[in-house]
């Protein structure tokens, strides 16, 4: 059996992402399926690599959360697990 290697418990949300690699101005937006204390999973057709740093906003209807994160495993045409690094408030 496999052990579930997450530090914390994942609850199912609905919200959307906005992400850029690095300095990039280049913006990407997708869904937002699962949420966690120290990260999320991202429905998307075109996830980036494992190991990409990332700066994220999360949005639901009244609220946005911003954040540094990393791509920690992607699956093609799929989505990808992203794991939050340094938080800003939500505002």
């Amino acid at each position: 059996m496999e052990q579930d290697r997450r530090r914390s418990p994942r609850y199912p949300f609905v919200g959307s992402i906005e992400m850029r690699e690095g300095t990039s101005e280049d913006k990407r937006t997708a869904r937002v399926r699962e949420l966690s204390m120290n990260g999320c999973y991202v429905e998307t057709e075109s996830p980036y690599p494992t190991g990409t740093s990332l700066a994220i906003k999360l949005f639901t209807e009244t609220e946005f959360f911003e954040a540094q994160a990393g791509v920690i495993y992607s699956d093609p045409h799929e989505g990808m697990g992203l794991t939050f690094g340094r938080q800003n408030p939500i505002t």
